[in-house]
């Protein structure tokens, strides 16, 4: 008889490490080998039956044993060769620990984009390495498009240090905070199982790093690859310059990236503002100011842009020793870039002038390369392209970041919506161009509407079809205006504002036995956590749910979820999603659950829909929230609470706890709405 292996295979539920596996969906079949009868000699069949009457006796004595013993015989099921008893073997060695302690320059300065470059000689099947960085965290004055602003930079650079480590490596993060606000870092994408204590989100996983505190994040990077970043994750703090790149490589990365190339590189991009984000954010939240969003003043690449000092009449601006980003390339060859939009709030549309190019991955998930000309990139989403060289001597062309400001409800006289980058060619003699690019950009219309890339023709290269969801759950995304004609962001019934002293990851774990809702597998948690001030959503058990996201607003919302990654089912712009009771039909039907793409960020235009699916199986409380600052800052937020009955053995740590009684924990962080109770305009 055939055996059927169920397509998510538990191994006690999770293996030592605490993960999920995904089985091979098609039927596992054993087969038993046959041997053909052939030509015996009668000694050979003799000597045959003798042996054959000999087992058979002994066979006899031991059920005989066995009905003494009041055994039950069954037959052995197992149909694959027992391993030899275990040898002896040496300890795994110590992994070994590379420290990246960088020299801090005295003065603040924009980071030699050289770092963004990746070694070519990288080892990716290095044994796991623990690497460990050292960041200082303070404030200082930079101009990173010739305006002087305040920044928060680190090790006095923007933007930050690359993070770079195969799969299985040990990441350590020392964070010395010395300016005068709190914060704390989220490595975005990371899933940190096992260490929910580490996704650095204030208010939900910790308190926030308080001015002269340190704080050390330490995880292991399990089960993932790709391109990811990191960010400040305490108010509105990653504009002003806390953030940068992380890239994660698999030993089988050259075979996943269908398409060979010669170099590889982290593109970043990012509306610029040259106010602190902390002013902003206060006109943002003030009385009558629904979807007014600030408008950014231009744009970076790679923290790089030259603006025209004259335009900035009254502000301090030098552009002496500022340059036009440059990206150079050999000719003849293919290069991988991989753009990651770091931003607040803008879209940007992304494209090189005359080259046509390929996505190979999206969001950490490799996927089978697909021809286009323009990308949409939207906060905190992260695409790999290969661009293809279509050049044989040196020359130069125009890459083109271009803001869609359909999204902007405001005007900004200053605003700049297009940055640029250079792409220099050498050629194979070693000559560079150095003419200023006179390269056409693409023909066709622009875009003007603010939503993701059509990814449905984008296939993963690791086939993995979503199980079953056990459940559908409904999510409305809004934004409403209460008392004082405050507009805040909803889900649902529910806006968030960050308990910054103690965390939802603490207060579950302090509220001990008393703190689940064991009513059903999937149910909110109202035990712990106020219905309209914290949605938490509960999970028991490994749970599959497909969440109907519903967009009431006109603007977009780039949704991410903390811990896990989706499967991309349904984006819609007319009427609304399938119905909880058709929707299994209707993907059926539609053959969209054929391996879909698997993503972390995920943009819902304005009054539209998508349908995505998650198996929720990664402990810990996790938030989901739109990546929008602006919109994450006015509560569009709301968070997982997965697999409670793991979590009941942790405990909160004492540096964790330590955090939230620290002096200046609060600061910078966003007020609280009661500051404009009884103003009138």
């Amino acid at each position: 008889m055939d055996e059927i292996k169920a397509p998510w295979v538990k191994e006690d539920e999770r293996d030592g490490e605490g993960t999920w596996f995904l089985g091979d969906e098609a039927a596992l079949k054993s087969e038993q080998a046959v041997e053909k009868p052939s030509s015996r000699t009668k000694t050979s069949k003799s000597k045959g039956l003798t042996i054959f009457v000999a087992v058979a006796g002994l066979i006899s004595v031991l059920l005989l044993a066995a009905v003494t013993l009041n055994l039950q015989v069954r037959p052995s099921t197992y149909k694959e060769t027992h391993p030899k008893p275990p040898q002896p073997s040496k300890p795994p060695p110590t992994p070994e620990t590379i420290k990246h302690q960088e020299s801090i320059p005295s003065a603040p300065q924009l980071r030699d984009t050289k770092e963004y470059i990746l070694s070519s000689s990288w080892d990716f099947n290095s044994p796991p390495t623990t690497r460990e960085y050292f960041w200082a965290i303070d404030d200082a004055v930079l101009n990173p498009d010739g305006v002087y602003r305040p920044m928060i930079l680190i090790n006095n650079q923007f933007p930050g240090p690359l993070v770079e480590c195969n799969e299985g490596d040990t990441i350590i993060v020392h964070v010395e905070n010395k300016a005068v606000n709190a914060t704390a870092i989220h490595f975005h994408g990371m899933f940190q199982n096992g260490t929910n204590n580490m996704d650095g989100t204030v208010g939900i996983t910790q308190c926030a790093i308080a001015p002269n505190s340190n704080f050390t994040y330490k995880f292991d990077v399990k089960g993932q690859h790709g391109t990811y970043w990191y960010h400040a994750h305490h108010s509105a703090q990653a504009s002003d310059g806390l953030l940068g790149p992380m890239v994660v490589h698999s030993k089988k990365e050259k075979d996943l990236q269908k398409m060979d190339y010669a170099t590889d590189r982290v593109v970043m991009v990012q509306d610029h503002y040259h106010n602190l984000t902390s002013e902003l954010l206060m006109e943002y939240l003030a009385p009558d100011q629904e979807n007014n969003e600030p408008v950014p003043d231009n744009g970076l690449i790679n923290g790089r842009n030259v603006r025209d000092c004259a335009d900035f009449e009254g502000w301090a601006c030098n552009t002496t020793d500022l340059a036009i980003p440059t990206i150079d390339l050999e000719t003849g060859k293919r290069h991988r870039l991989r753009i990651i939009n770091v931003g607040a709030f803008a879209e940007f549309q992304i494209q090189f002038d005359e080259h046509p190019f390929y996505v190979t991955e999206v969001d950490g998930t490799d996927v089978h390369p697909e021809p286009i000309h323009r990308v949409n990139v939207l906060p905190a989403q992260r695409y790999s392209v290969v661009l293809e060289t279509n050049v044989t001597t040196a020359s130069t062309f125009w890459m083109r970041a271009r803001m869609v400001t359909h999204c902007f409800k405001n005007k900004n006289e200053r605003h700049q919506s297009e940055t640029r980058a250079i792409i220099r060619y050498t050629s194979k003699d070693g000559k560079a161009a150095s003419e200023e690019p006179t390269s056409r950009e693409w023909p066709d219309a622009i875009e003007v509407i603010c939503r993701d890339l059509n990814t449905t023709a984008l296939r993963p290269v690791e086939v993995v079809s979503p199980p079953p969801a056990d459940e559908v759950i409904v999510l409305r995304a809004n934004f409403e205006i209460g008392d004082w004609r405050l507009a805040r962001g909803f889900f649902n019934e529910s806006t968030w504002h960050a308990n910054a002293t103690h965390p939802s990851l603490h207060r579950f774990l302090d509220s001990g036995s008393q703190s689940t809702s064991a009513k059903s597998p999937i149910a909110i948690n109202e035990k712990v956590f106020e219905r309209q001030k914290e949605f938490v959503l509960e999970t028991t058990g490994v749970q599959t749910i497909d969440i109907s996201i519903n967009n009431f607003d006109d603007g977009a919302h780039p949704f991410h979820l903390h811990g896990h990654k989706f499967f991309v089912l349904l984006q819609g712009r007319d009427g609304y999603p399938p119905s909880a009771a058709d929707l299994p039909k209707y993907l059926h039907s539609h053959g969209l659950l054929k391996n879909p793409l698997r993503r972390d960020t995920l943009t819902v235009e304005g009054y539209a829909w998508a349908v995505i699916r998650v198996v929720l199986d990664n402990p810990g409380l996790w938030a989901f929230h739109c990546h929008n600052t602006w919109h994450a800052e006015s509560g569009m937020l709301m968070q997982m609470l997965v697999r409670p009955e793991v979590m009941k053995g942790w405990k909160v740590g004492d540096e964790e706890r330590g955090l939230c009684g620290r002096e200046g924990v609060m600061k910078g962080m966003r007020p609280d709405d009661s500051i404009w109770f009884g103003q009138f305009r």
